[in-house]
């Protein structure tokens, strides 16, 4: 998260474009105007221009959104061939971003970085790392893997004994402005005309001849938004919205503290590290950003940051892994929420098996950054043409729930 390293998450206001009580119709209403439901009605609007598109969101000013709250980081190390394309995808956008997103001639600045991500293994876990590149590299991957002695010659600051292999995809994995991506596809689609809406949504209404059919988005203040097509992209608050007629989504609200660490050691070429026992770090600014797994990892808790997850058994793991941290402090923290589907901690995307005109954008489990523009697009790919053209995101269907089908993803951060 590049521009939140020196400050808590963004609380800047964005305007909206209209009261919502001067809003009656649309032909999309999108409940959520985060990463998700911003990216999906750009690509709406850039592939279908003469379509009505609204989003419709409770805090405009993003102070407890995920998108602002995100360590904004993208990879291609999955092992899910469908999270590998996604992320693909998304890094390519990124590149794009400057000319797709710029608005008469001022062009967004993103920070993309691609030193990579390091995945660590010890000798119990080698095998499963190997296993995994072959997967990466036969999806056009470039990922990396180096011997204990390659990893100490290049980073000559990290702890390699215990080490039995590493991962490391240089120049196609990194990290970038997260905020900074979100702005500038709200700022460029409502350029292009969706209006962003202040409102807080009851829920969805059903058409009470038609009940496999959304008819309305019903308001808290009891106003009704008639649309053609109804998008639940409201993230860590998905399930309650999809609740309101009846569906039960997997998807939960849960906390991550992102903590901003200060080290008097450089550590040069550093990469974003994943080490074998679960905690991640990566550079930013002059100072790094670190997280790890919660225990117990519990829904709904507030968003302030647990500042007890930095305790002094965590502090030595991560001395160990770089002795230069021996020195490090813990300058500042904050917390976002992680749209955690616990089904299979992959994305929920496209209709809903029970009714006609009902999408699904949430569920990523804390890819939703780097999976948003490829996500959007496909969303927006079946308003218009009633199938993925772009990329086959099939595998990623709310109807897997039902079916009992599962998406397994073994590289699974946090």
């Amino acid at each position: 998260m590049t521009r939140e390293a020196n400050r808590s998450p963004s609380s800047a206001s964005h305007a909206t474009d209209a009261p919502a009580a001067e809003v009656q119709t649309c032909d999309v209403a999108i409940v959520g105007a985060g990463i998700a439901g911003a990216a999906t009605a750009w690509w709406l609007k850039r592939l279908a221009p003469q379509l009505s598109v609204v989003l419709l969101e409770q805090d405009t000013g993003f102070s407890s959104a995920s998108s602002q709250r995100s360590a904004s980081s993208i990879r291609q190390q999955f092992s899910s061939p469908v999270n590998i394309r996604m992320s693909q995808f998304g890094l390519q956008f990124l590149r794009d971003a400057p000319s797709l997103l710029s608005i008469d001639g001022e062009a967004p600045a993103l920070g993309l970085t691609l030193p990579g991500y390091l995945y660590l293994a010890n000798a119990s876990q080698a095998h499963g790392l190997r296993a995994l590149n072959t997967v990466q590299r036969a999806h056009d991957a470039q990922i990396e893997l180096l011997s204990p002695d390659a990893l100490a010659q290049r980073f000559d600051w990290l702890h390699c004994a215990d080490l039995a292999l590493g991962a490391l995809g240089d120049g196609v994995e990194g990290w970038f402005d997260g905020p900074a991506l979100h702005h500038a596809l709200l700022r460029s689609a409502r350029a292009a005309g969706v209006r962003l809406m202040q409102a807080t949504v009851a829920g969805f209404e059903r058409d009470a001849s038609r009940p496999q059919r959304i008819q309305a988005v019903r308001l808290a203040n009891g106003q009704r938004i008639d649309c053609g097509w109804a998008v639940n992209a409201a993230g860590a608050w998905s399930r309650g919205l999809a609740a309101s007629v009846g569906i039960d989504l997997p998807v939960h609200a849960r906390r991550r503290t992102v903590f901003v660490l200060s080290c008097p050691v450089a550590l040069p070429r550093c990469p974003l590290v994943i080490d074998p026992s679960g905690f991640w770090f990566r550079p930013e600014g002059r100072g790094f950003l670190f997280g790890t797994t919660p225990d117990p990892d519990t829904d709904d808790l507030p968003l302030d940051p647990n500042l007890a997850e930095f305790d002094e058994a965590m502090w030595m793991q991560l001395a160990h892994r770089v002795p230069a941290f021996e020195a490090v402090r813990v300058e500042r923290a904050w917390a976002g929420y992680y749209e955690m589907n616990l089904f299979d901690h992959n994305a929920l995307l496209g209709p809903h098996p029970g009714f006609d005109n009902l999408l699904c954008i949430t569920g990523f489990s804390g890819h939703g950054m780097q999976q948003a523009p490829a996500a959007g697009r496909g969303i927006a790919e079946q308003i218009l043409h009633g199938r993925y053209l772009s990329l086959d995101l099939s595998e990623l269907s709310v109807s897997r729930v039902a079916q009992g089908r599962r998406v397994l993803e073994a590289n699974v951060i946090g």
